[in-house]
């Protein structure tokens, strides 16, 4: 129950970017994501002390961030420029793109049901992104290179994780995130109106209590049980599509869906792989 609460939760972000992305630039509501997602972290970090966050891996909590930053610039521009459950569902094509990078990067070995799963993954991908049917858009390809620096971010996450707890990690990617992405507002600031400005914080609240409800689920049950259910955000952001904006998914896409959502639960059965967490 609690991964699916999560699943609401994250798509209930993205419906929140998809609408405030029609009155604010992208800078702006990557910037408001990450700082209203801090801003709702603080109590934890209250109750848990600040010497919780002490660390000596910075430099690989700015790896991740900058990669997770990325990811989630990606992801936002793929939000505000394609049905909403399409975008998401790129975004989660991360775990066989995680598998890759530990093929090529990391130099592990990987069995032939992984093959198997990148293989229906990518068959998977390239229904959704349609070539020749018309819509072989940039703003696709944008959202597959989200899922492609979400996965090196959690590559990064499984090598922080031997020593840095997830409230540590998720504070410094919060921290680093929000500092890095004010930049961009020195020339595209533009005061946010109330509903969009609300909408904003509805996105940060749902993103942090997603990744707190996904923490939980995975402490309490093994990752390749949880890790499908993950997907059931996907069904949420079609239904949220289909509620406010009239998304209805095409056959590619549905078609795509399937496969990639195989592919993924077959990968994130793989141990030692990092958990899907909140779309970056």
């Amino acid at each position: 129950m609690a991964a699916l609460l999560a699943s609401l939760m994250f798509a209930t972000m993205g419906a929140a970017v998809r609408y405030s992305s029609a009155y604010l630039p992208n800078e702006m509501t990557v910037f408001l994501r990450n700082c209203f997602g801090l801003l709702f972290l603080l109590p934890w970090i209250y109750h848990q002390g600040a010497s919780s966050l002490a660390t000596n891996r910075l430099p690989a909590h700015i790896t991740r961030s900058v990669c997770g930053l990325t990811a989630m610039y990606c992801f936002f521009y793929a939000i505000a420029n394609l049905h909403l459950a399409e975008a998401v569902l790129l975004n989660y094509s991360s775990p066989f793109f995680i598998a890759i990078i530990a093929l090529v990067w990391l130099r592990e070995k990987v069995s032939a049901k992984i093959i198997l799963a990148i293989t229906i993954g990518f068959i998977g991908i390239c229904f959704i992104l349609k070539p020749g049917a018309g819509v072989f858009q940039g703003a696709a390809w944008i959202g597959l290179l989200s899922a492609f620096f979400a996965a090196f971010a959690m590559v990064t996450i499984r090598n922080l994780s031997t020593t840095e707890p997830t409230l540590r990690i998720v504070f410094y990617f919060s921290l680093t995130a929000t500092l890095i992405s004010s930049i961009p507002l020195l020339w595209t600031w533009k005061m946010p109106e109330l509903p969009a400005l609300l909408a904003m914080a509805l996105a940060g609240l749902a993103a942090s209590f997603g990744q707190l409800l996904l923490t939980y689920s995975y402490s309490n049950a093994p990752a390749a049980l949880v890790g499908p259910y993950t997907y059931s955000t996907v069904v949420f952001a079609a239904t949220w599509g289909w509620l406010f904006w009239s998304e209805t998914p095409d056959s590619y896409t549905i078609t795509g869906a399937i496969l990639v959502i195989i592919a993924g639960s077959i990968t994130l059965q793989r141990k030692g792989l990092p958990r899907l967490t909140e779309p970056d």
